[in-house]
């Protein structure tokens, strides 16, 4: 078996997808997805692409580590990526607890920011002991 069909299924493994999920990420069938994991058939530039472009559990999947092993399975992300992707996950939720502190947060002037922090302080002393 080739070492990026290997890859593939480690890394299916790593996002904790079954064979059905992966295949409705790839746009196939379980049996390609199993067809591919044993070898049989091959993983293409298109599978490639469409991994190196999903984003799975806050991860996003390194490309190059798919299709030769360098690097790590995910790629690190930089704190302003991080943030921007939590951003656009927010953004893309309906009504949901994170959207409405986050909206609530965005609304706190200077002085309850300053409030904020004591209590996020506190909470981290705490958390020490």
């Amino acid at each position: 078996m080739e070492a990026i069909n290997e890859r593939f299924r480690e890394l299916r493994k790593l996002c904790r997808k079954t064979q059905d999920e992966w295949a409705e990420i790839l746009g196939l069938s379980r049996s390609g997805i199993s067809e591919i994991e044993a070898g049989r058939r091959n993983v293409t530039d298109k599978h490639i692409k469409l991994l190196s472009v999903e984003t799975i559990d806050g991860k996003t999947i390194n490309e190059e580590w798919l299709r030769n092993g360098t690097g790590k399975p995910f790629k690190e992300l930089s704190r302003n990526q991080a943030l921007t992707e939590f951003a656009a996950d927010i953004i893309n939720e309906e009504y949901s607890f994170r959207a409405r502190l986050v909206e609530a947060l965005s609304k706190l002037s200077d002085e309850e920011w300053s409030v904020l922090e004591g209590i996020a302080k506190k909470l981290a002393d705490i958390k020490k002991d």
